[in-house]
């Protein structure tokens, strides 16, 4: 009977772990949802407001699902400004400066992470300390800077700091190239290999998701970017996508359906390009802690 009571008293004991398991998880997942939900609430919100005709913008109570559903937006915000040539000034300005960032932020990781020099701890932390400087406080000494040498309305200034490496990418990339194990870079030396060859046949391949990585966030922040263009662009030709969208607000009256159709289209290349790399994001992002 003895036996049999501390088995029933194990059974039990090892149901109630699971109940408060499982009670655990469906909080924790039932938190998440709810988030999510508070989150993607203002990009429906959007993707509805896209398809609603003017008359129905305001309606109270709002209704999520337009009736009828004005396709009309799209095409309209289409041709009511050069939307595929902003399309194609954005493209080119994001294109260029994510190559630039990129290549430029991994270049000198690699140099921070692998060679010994007098001076490198200093030099490290003084390119940290310029991450507390918020980019408003250069903006006036960068636009007097490009002025004078007539770079203005043009995409010099949009393009080229890029090719000078980001700093916030430097540290990332030279925290993931701390992890990469010396034994390959020393047998790589034994095979022949100079310093640039171990960088561009060893390290960028090894560090291809740190690399997608920081691509998404510099696509993503070319890509969404407002003041740059706004301060050094002054041609409409030249503009950019983001400059373009406040084309649909005057003095006196807002298109928030064209608005809102030229905002979901202006979005849609910035989450493909998410997902696209979504899984060498996560892993670039978990793995670049190892070692400091």
């Amino acid at each position: 009977m003895r036996i049999k009571d501390i088995e029933l008293l194990n059974t039990k004991q090892k149901s109630g772990f699971k109940r408060k398991k499982i009670t655990k998880k469906l909080i924790i997942h039932l938190l998440l949802i709810m988030g999510g939900i508070t989150m993607l609430l203002p990009f429906f919100w959007m993707v509805s407001t896209s398809l609603k005709e003017n008359s129905l913008l305001f309606q109270i109570p709002p209704k999520f699902i337009p009736s009828p559903v004005a396709l009309h937006n799209y095409p309209d915000a289409i041709n009511t400004i050069p939307y595929m040539r902003y399309l194609w000034n954005t493209t080119f300005i994001t294109v260029s400066k994510a190559l630039g960032e990129v290549f430029i932020s991994a270049f000198i990781a690699f140099g921070f992470a692998r060679f010994k020099f007098r001076g490198k701890k200093f030099l490290f932390l003084f390119l940290l300390a310029t991450i507390m400087i918020p980019g408003e406080v250069t903006l006036i000494p960068m636009f007097i800077m490009w002025r004078k040498l007539g770079a203005i309305d043009t995409y010099v200034p949009l393009i080229l700091p890029a090719f000078t490496g980001s700093a916030v990418f430097i540290f990332f990339l030279k925290q993931y190239f701390s992890a990469i194990p010396k034994e390959l870079e020393e047998a790589a030396r034994i095979d022949g290999c100079n310093s640039f060859q171990i960088f561009y046949k060893i390290f960028l391949p090894n560090a291809k998701p740190a690399l997608i990585t920081i691509g998404i966030w510099s696509f993503q922040g070319s890509w969404n970017d407002l003041m740059g263009p706004l301060i050094f662009l002054n041609s409409y030709k030249k503009f950019t996508l983001q400059l373009g969208l406040s084309m649909f607000q005057s003095l006196h009256k807002v298109e928030w359906g064209q608005l809102m159709a030229a905002s979901v289209m202006t979005m849609i290349p910035v989450l493909i390009i998410f997902f696209m790399g979504q899984k060498y994001f996560t892993e670039g992002i978990k793995f670049t802690g190892i070692k400091g």
